[in-house]
């Protein structure tokens, strides 16, 4: 990786993967005093060869080409840090992961799984640990949700309990406020039977990593759980017509979803995670509700922004990812998050 990042004049940053979150945090990164991109790389053969700030819509070049070659990309430019949004998915992105960390790249992605992959592949996950301690990489999955509101926050807010008898976390999400292909995500739109057709079918997953942050807040407060039960995904009808810029929704059709996991301890939810996106919802929020000694009862309303809050946590963690153990580490692992204001190397 050549010279360590806190002897550089900037840290260097890498970007694989500049779809809609991707440009996002690249906006932020851009405005971000430490911080320089040196490379970016995507899918799109659309974007081959742009300039990376039209390309995100920063309305000025900023001299990066995106490539489309991340083998090529990656062995001529000396990055510290790559930060990765490409899919939900730890199989899908398990290949990425492994270029990156050979080519001594620490590495912050937006996989919804790699925020805690034990549970979805511990084999492979301590594979991608063993990797990074060879090549000495810390790397982390994270951002908004899964990352912090439903498990990060819960588990710091649960420092203040003696005891904790039960966690109920809850996210409520108005989707006419978010993008098009959010909307179109969780199925607003469709008629009830079109919407379990497509859920049959695999092209409705709901929210992905609703397990993951069981799994953490278990393992942050030392609670062996029996099991994780993640229910079924569920529409959420209209009661009357609603509507956003870009879907209309007739009273009756599917104005979004609802899905919910439990962490089971002696055969009672020991923390309940609900999730709520619709057309239409009255009030957004985000509430953590400990049963404890003392209870606490927290709500954020308006809920936090995801594609905003999400790009500021993936930014904000560069310094504590690279200042971190080598190995693949969790939210958990890290110290607190908090907003960055002056030069992201003072952090260092």
């Amino acid at each position: 990786m050549g010279e360590s990042a806190w002897r550089r004049p900037e840290i260097r940053v890498l970007l694989y993967g500049v779809g809609a979150i991707g440009s996002q945090i690249a906006r932020l990164i851009l405005k971000r005093r430490g911080l320089r991109i040196i490379g970016a790389v995507d899918a799109s053969p659309e974007k081959y060869g742009r300039d990376l700030g039209w390309a995100i819509g920063a309305d000025r070049p900023v001299g990066v080409k995106i490539s489309k070659d991340p083998e090529e990309l990656l062995s001529r430019v000396d990055a510290d840090i790559a930060v990765h949004a490409t899919s939900s998915f730890l199989r899908d992105v398990h290949p990425q992961l492994v270029q990156l960390i050979r080519h001594g790249l620490n590495v912050i992605s937006t996989c919804e799984e790699l925020s805690y992959p034990y549970v979805v592949d511990a084999s492979l996950a301590s594979k991608i640990d063993e990797l990074a301690r060879e090549h000495g990489v810390t790397v982390l999955g994270t951002g908004i949700n899964p990352g912090f509101l439903m498990d990060a926050l819960p588990i710091m807010l649960s420092g203040a309990c003696q005891e904790v008898r039960h966690i109920r976390v809850e996210r409520v999400i108005d989707a006419a406020k978010r993008r098009l292909p959010f909307q179109k995500k969780i199925g607003a739109g469709l008629t009830v039977t079109e919407f379990e057709k497509r859920i049959r079918d695999g092209l409705i997953t709901g929210h992905v990593g609703l397990k993951q942050s069981v799994a953490m807040i278990a393992d942050a407060l030392g609670v062996k759980l029996q099991r994780i039960e993640v229910r079924p995904v569920k529409p959420i009808t209209a009661e009357k017509p609603v509507g956003s810029p870009h879907i209309s929704v007739e009273e009756g059709m599917v104005a979004g979803l609802s899905q919910s996991a439990h962490g089971i301890v002696d055969g009672r939810a020991f923390i309940t995670l609900i999730f709520k996106a619709y057309i239409g919802a009255e009030e957004e929020y985000d509430s953590v509700m400990i049963d404890g000694t003392p209870s606490i009862n927290q709500k954020i309303s308006p809920c936090i922004h995801g594609d905003l809050a999400t790009a500021a946590i993936i930014v904000n963690s560069i310094p504590k990812v690279i200042r971190a153990p080598p190995g693949l580490r969790t939210m958990k692992d890290l110290p607190l998050p908090s907003a960055i204001l002056g030069d992201v190397r003072s952090l260092l």
